[in-house]
Formats: structure tokens, sequence, C-alpha cells
């Protein structure tokens, strides 16, 4: 760049005060008007008896599940979570940024001071000089004391979009706090139910246990009187030792299910397991007070807040990288007494100093390495622009994703719940007809079979149904009252 090319901008720099660099502009990305999913939605909503009674609120909505264990646990959470202990001390990191950034605009002072006692040998070539003077002292004292400051003048703004940068960073930071409690408040909601949907299949893996143990006994007693044949008899056994196999693989998910809770809680593994054994109903999946559009998830979900604040940063940057075409003005001062003699001459007229600067700092002929800075900075911020553009998309994803499978889910669980009832009376009617001798064993086992399988299912289908609630409130970003980033800002001063 020629000194005719710079000497235009300098100028309108130095006359306007401005700032260089781009300005920031919020993007707006292309997102549709409503959720696909939003109509089958209501549709549940407004069918909803017994599958969902309740109405859960955005803000806690954690509450809506009707459990007040579900409730305690993650209001637990949200207090002891070491992954929110981490996420705070990050914003108490960006905060100090900010102050720094701060401070950066305004004047810096020190103040020094230093005391010397010094002794002259009078061996050398300057003490014997110094010797041979009448009135010569060995021994000499000096004394100093002064204050100065500096102050570097932000004309071209470069300290200013700094500033920008810190700010934003900072809103980052908080927003990504924000985004992690929410994680902690959904993930600790999801192991609970994970660990109710498991307990309910224990169960039915228990009740289906003592059941063909029932039917071994009768069909042990039918071969003791010689009416049952030995196939029979190896085949109830079989199918005991199947069901009974599957309760150890059960039993083994409900531990790993309390101790990764017990950890979500900031508590030790096991630290609740004896609450948590007394078992309970699979939470019920509430209703949804209120989904929004798609264009809400933008001022909703901190996540994608956090995402902007950071393209905005990034353009901040921008304007600190081109600042550097500029040169640097500082100015500086120091005032101050000096003496050699006794400390009470120390503040006299006669041991007074001052000093004045004026500071100039130009990296003239560095303009390749700035060009490359600059370049770095805009392709930063174009990888920030797609990634937020990204991050949009996959919001609204998440959402549709979550609503599909809440009604399919729910869906699912009422099929199965009825499918469940009808094999429960077919199981008693071939229990009934193999003692009359009608059918055989085989039917018998089968129908134990079916029973257990759609059984397990059902238990499933509600424990997923309820788990994809989870996730339509954590994918509307639920669990927090937003704030507008203008109050951010004059907090972060």
């Amino acid at each position: 760049m020629s000194q005719r090319t710079l000497a235009l901008p300098l100028l309108f720099s130095l006359l306007a005060g401005c700032a260089v660099g781009p300005d920031y502009v919020r993007p707006a990305p292309s997102l549709p008007d409503r959720f696909i999913g939003a109509t089958a939605l209501d549709q549940r909503s407004a069918t909803a008896t017994a599958t969902a009674t309740a109405t859960a609120e955005l803000v806690a909505w954690w509450t809506g599940f009707g459990d007040a264990r579900l409730a305690r646990y993650v209001e637990l959470a949200l207090k002891q979570n070491l992954d929110l202990a981490q996420a705070s001390a990050r914003v108490t990191q960006a905060r100090a940024g900010l102050g720094a950034a701060n401070a950066a605009l305004l004047p810096s002072g020190n103040l020094g001071g230093q005391a010397a006692r010094a002794y002259q040998s009078v061996e050398t070539p300057l003490g014997q000089v110094l010797n041979s003077q009448p009135g010569f002292d060995r021994y000499g004292n000096a004394y100093e004391a002064s204050l100065g400051a500096s102050w570097e003048l932000d004309i071209f703004g470069g300290l200013r979009r700094g500033r920008e940068a810190a700010l934003a960073d900072y809103q980052a930071s908080e927003a990504g706090a924000t985004a992690t409690r929410l994680a902690v408040a959904a993930q600790t909601a999801d192991i609970y139910i994970t660990l109710r949907g498991l307990q309910a299949r224990l169960d039915v893996a228990r009740r289906q246990v003592a059941t063909q143990q029932d039917l071994l006994s009768k069909i042990n007693l039918l071969y003791g009187k010689g009416l049952a044949a030995e196939l029979q008899l190896r085949q109830a056994e079989g199918a005991l030792a199947q069901v009974r196999a599957s309760v150890p693989v059960l039993e083994a998910g409900e531990a790993a299910a309390m101790n990764a809770l017990d950890v979500m809680l900031g508590a030790t593994p096991g630290a609740h397991r004896s609450e948590l054994a007394a078992g309970g109903v699979i939470p019920v999946a509430p209703r949804i007070g209120a989904t929004g559009s798609p264009g809400d998830l933008l001022r909703r979900r901190p996540d994608l807040i956090a995402a902007e604040r950071r393209l905005a940063a990034s353009n901040a940057r921008i304007g600190v990288a081109m600042a550097e075409y500029y040169p640097k003005l500082s100015l500086g001062g120091t005032i101050g007494s000096a003496t050699s003699v006794a400390s009470g001459n120390l503040f006299t007229g006669g041991a007074s100093q001052a000093a004045a600067l004026l500071g100039l700092r130009w990296r003239l002929f560095d303009f390749g390495r700035i060009d490359a800075q600059i370049a770095l900075a805009k392709g930063q911020d174009a990888e920030l622009l797609a990634a937020y553009r990204l991050a949009a998309l996959r919001a609204t994803e998440d959402v549709e994703n979550a609503f599909s499978a809440l009604v399919k889910r729910e869906e699912q669980a009422a099929l199965l719940a009825q499918g469940e009832a009808s094999l429960g009376r077919a199981r008693g009617a071939s229990f009934a007809a193999y003692q009359r001798g009608v059918v055989s064993l085989i039917e018998v086992l089968q129908a134990d079979e079916s029973l257990l399988r759609v059984a397990d299912a059902r238990a499933q289908a509600q424990t997923e149904s309820a788990r994809a609630a989870v996730s339509a409130f954590k994918a509307l970003g639920g669990g927090w009252q937003a704030e507008p980033l203008e109050a951010v800002a004059i907090r972060s001063h």
C-alpha cells in the first residue's frame, strides 16, 4: 500500500474519529414460519387424555412431568453439577478479558520509589581521586520517588474494536454457560427417565420369571404323575432360563443409570442408590405449552446465541487487525524528585524532576504481515458465519426430530398397551386350554414369550416418548428466561 493510498483514510479517520473495520450486522438465517411437526403436536395436545395430563412451560419444563423426584433431581443438578461449575469459571475468565479490554482504553499510571546506600572504596582509581578531595564521605545515600502516567490514544478504533470483541466473547461465554445448564437439566431428566424405564422392564421380566416358575412347577407336578412328557418339562426349564437371563442385563443397566445420575448431581456413585432403588413409574410426557417458530430459536436457544456472539467477536477482530495499518499515538509523563543527600531534601524544589513524552509507533514496512492478519480474521469470520447458519438449521432439525419422535412413540405405546392386554388374555386362555389338553405346552410358551416381548416393548415406548419430550424442551431452548443482549452489555461494565 502506497503512502498516498494511506494518506486519505488516515486523514479521514483522524477527522471523524471512527473505528476502522466493518460494523457488525446480525445475520438473519432463512427459516420457515412454522415447524412441520407442530400440527401433529397440536393434535396430540388436543386429544391427550391420560397420556399427557399436564402442560409444561418452557422455563421450568421438568415440573410438567408430574414427578416430584424428577423435579428435585433436576434442581439439585443445577446447583451441584460440576460441568456447570466449569462453565461458570469460563464466564469469570471471559469477564476478566472484558475488564482488560476496558482498561486498555483508559490511562495507566504507576508510582515508583527507591532508596540506595553506597560505600566507595579508596583503593580504586575513582576512590583515590575522590579521597583526595576535602570532606569526601565514603558513604553515599540516594533517594528517588516518581509518579508516571501513559495513555494510548485510540484514534483509529483498534482498542474499541478489541473491546467489542471482548464484550461479544463475554456474552458468548454467558450463553454457553446457559447452554450447559440446559444440557445438564435435560441429561439429568433423561437419565432419570431411562432409569425408570429400566426398572419397569425389570418388573416385567421378574413377573414373567414368576409366571414361568409357576408354569414349571405345574408341569413338574404333571410330569411326576405321568401326565406330561419330559420334552415339555425341558422346554419349560429352557424358557425359564431364557427369561432369567434377561434380568442381569437389565440390572446392570439400572446400576449404570443410578451411577450416572449421581455423577450428574455432583455426588459419588451410589449416593442416591437406596432412594432410587425403591422404584417408580415412568414419567408421563406432558403437553408442550408453546413451541413458537423456528425464528424464535435464534433468541431462545443459548447455543445459537453463543454462536452469534462468537461471530460478532470475529467481526470486531477484523477491525483490530485493520487498525494495525495506522500509527499508534500515546502520551506519557513523569513527575518526581531525586536526591543523593539526606532524606529531608527529597521533596525540595531543587530535587524535583519532570518529563513528558509523545510516542509514535507505526508498522510502516510491515504491511505484508498486516494483510495476512486481516485475511486470517476475515477467514475466521466467514467460517463462524457458516457455522452459525448451520447451527440454526440443525436446531430446527432437532425440534422437528423431537416432535416426530414424541408423537410416534406415544402412538406406539398406545398400540402396544392394547396388544399387551389382548396377549394377556390370550396367555390365560392358552394355559387353561393346555390344562384341558386342548393345546400343547409349546403354544403356552409362545403366548408367554409374546406377552413378555410386547410388555417390554411398551415400557420402552413409554420411556422413549418421555425422553423425546425432554429432547423437545431442550431443542426449543426451554429452561431459562432469555435476557436482551443490551442488558448483558450494561451488566458487563
